[in-house]
C-alpha cells in the first residue's frame, strides 16, 4: 500500500468514527503503530508531517510528540534531510527482538491461567485468517494473520503491560518480514505451527505447546537472520526445557 492510501485510509477512519481525535500523542503513536504492525508503511517511508497530522486528526505538535515516542521504541528513525522515516532493522536487531520473544511467548503458554473459550477462540481465529489468506496467495495477509496469532499468545497472560510490549515486538517483526523474498515459502510452515500450537492448547497441552513455540522462534530467527546477510547465533536451550521437564 503506497503512503498516499494510508494515509486517505486514516482519513476515512477518522470520518468513520464521527469525531476528532483527541489531542492525545500516545494514542496517535498507536494509530502509526498499528500502521507498521499490519505492514502499510514499509522500511524507508518517509512520513510528511503536516499531511499525517490531518489524516490522523491531530495537531502537529502533538504528531510530533507521538513520532519522538515512535522513534524512542526503533520504529521510526530521523533521517537528515529526509525528516522521519520508518526504521530499517538489521540482523542484530531480528536476534535482539527474539531472544526477547523467547522469553515471553513460551512463558505466556506454559504459566497463565487456564485459557478460557474466547482467549482460545481469538487463536484460532488468527489461524483460520491465516489460511484463508494463504488460500487466496495473499501473503501479506498471512503475515498479518501471524501478527495476530502472537498477540492472542500474549494475550493468554493477562498482563496489559506484556500486551503493550508485544506491541512494540510486533511493529518491527513486520519490518523484519519484509526482507523475505518468497513470503510463502518463509510464512507457510509457521501457518501450520499456529494451528498444531492451538491444537496443542485447546487440547490443554500447554507444555507441549509452549516448547513447540520455543523451537519454531529459534527457527525463524535463524531464517530471519540470514536474510538480513547475519550469522545466526547459537541458540540452546531455554530456561523452558527443565520447567516442562519437571511438569
Amino acid at each position: 500500500m503506497t503512503l498516499d492510501a494510508v494515509l486517505t485510509s486514516l482519513a476515512d477512519q477518522r470520518r468513520g468514527h464521527r469525531a476528532v481525535m483527541s489531542t492525545s500523542a500516545d494514542r496517535a503513536a498507536r494509530v502509526l503503530r498499528e500502521q507498521v504492525v499490519e505492514g502499510l508503511l514499509r522500511s524507508g517511508t518517509r512520513l510528511p508531517e503536516e499531511r499525517l497530522a490531518q489524516a490522523i486528526g491531530v495537531s502537529r505538535n502533538t504528531l510530533r510528540e507521538a513520532l519522538s515516542q515512535l522513534v524512542a521504541e526503533r520504529i521510526l528513525v530521523r533521517e537528515p534531510n529526509r525528516g522521519v522515516v520508518v526504521t530499517t532493522p538489521d540482523a542484530d536487531d531480528v536476534s535482539d527482538v527474539y531472544r526477547v520473544r523467547r522469553l515471553i511467548e513460551p512463558a505466556a503458554l506454559l504459566t497463565a491461567e487456564t485459557p478460557d473459550d474466547a482467549q482460545v477462540a481469538r487463536l484460532r481465529s488468527a489461524v483460520d485468517e491465516g489460511t484463508a489468506a494463504a488460500a487466496r496467495g495473499e501473503w501479506a495477509g498471512v503475515a498479518s494473520a501471524n501478527q495476530h496469532f502472537h498477540r492472542a499468545v500474549v494475550a493468554l497472560a493477562g498482563s496489559a503491560r506484556l500486551d503493550a510490549q508485544m506491541e512494540l515486538l510486533l511493529a518491527e517483526m513486520r519490518l523484519f518480514f519484509h526482507q523475505m523474498d518468497q513470503p510463502a515459502d518463509f510464512h507457510q510452515p509457521y501457518l501450520a505451527e499456529n494451528a498444531t500450537i492451538t491444537d496443542l492448547v485447546e487440547a490443554g497441552h500447554r507444555p507441549e505447546a509452549a516448547q513447540r513455540l520455543d523451537d519454531y522462534l529459534a527457527a525463524a530467527e535463524r531464517q530471519l537472520v540470514t536474510a538480513f546477510g547475519g550469522t545466526p547465533r547459537q541458540i540452546g536451550h531455554t530456561w523452558l526445557t527443565p520447567v516442562i521437564t519437571a511438569r
